[in-house]
């Protein structure tokens, strides 16, 4: 079933009326989380953060340069207390990076204190997505093909763990964002009929 944007526009605001804490997005890199969460945060007239981002400002660098210069494991405790500082910003959209469900913590924070979406994707529109943008420092070792595939085994069974999954393949961002909006009504909502 198709829905019309009234139908969209009606689901957007019963989800927003529910909501009582905040929505965190989970996924591969090049997923989309980050554009698709903004326009999330935009139809459901919340606040987006980007946990990425608040690692750069914190750090005053790129997440790159902080991989680069203090090792996966610093940013990921980083990321870890980011987060969590995040998730008291009351109910706002969250966008994370696609390794941080991966720690134990982060996890249960996300769990306890959100609802959380795993944006699931085919890799190859994940390559295509991110293979020229250069800026993704765990494909820096080696083909970003098997990379990616590795990654996605590994991170599998952790965000399978969300709360809601859409599918993110062969979607726009704009498919993609109705998509979680359906997805959040339903959770939220069920089968009562308030749109």
């Amino acid at each position: 079933m198709i829905s019309t944007s009234k139908d969209l526009e009606a689901m957007a605001k019963a989800v927003k009326d529910r909501l009582d804490r905040p929505v965190v997005l989970v996924g591969m890199m090049g997923c989309g989380k980050s554009h698709a969460g903004y326009l999330l945060a935009k139809a459901l007239e919340l606040k987006f953060v980007d946990s990425d981002k608040k690692i750069e400002e914190a750090a005053g660098c790129s997440v790159q340069e902080v991989f680069a210069r203090d090792g996966e494991e610093k940013f990921r405790t980083s990321e870890k207390r980011i987060i969590a500082e995040l998730l008291g910003f009351g109910v706002v959209v969250m966008a994370t990076g696609g390794g941080a469900i991966m720690n134990a913590d982060t996890a249960a924070f996300i769990k306890d204190k959100a609802v959380s979406i795993w944006i699931d994707a085919p890799v190859d529109e994940l390559l295509e997505r991110i293979e020229h943008k250069g800026d993704r420092p765990l494909l820096a070792k080696g083909d970003p093909g098997q990379i990616l595939e590795d990654l996605l085994v590994q991170r599998r069974p952790a965000y399978e763990t969300a709360d809601i999954t859409v599918s993110g393949g062969g979607l726009s961002v704009a498919e993609l964002v109705d998509s979680m909006v359906d997805a959040l009504h339903q959770f939220l909502c069920g089968d009562e009929n308030d749109i």
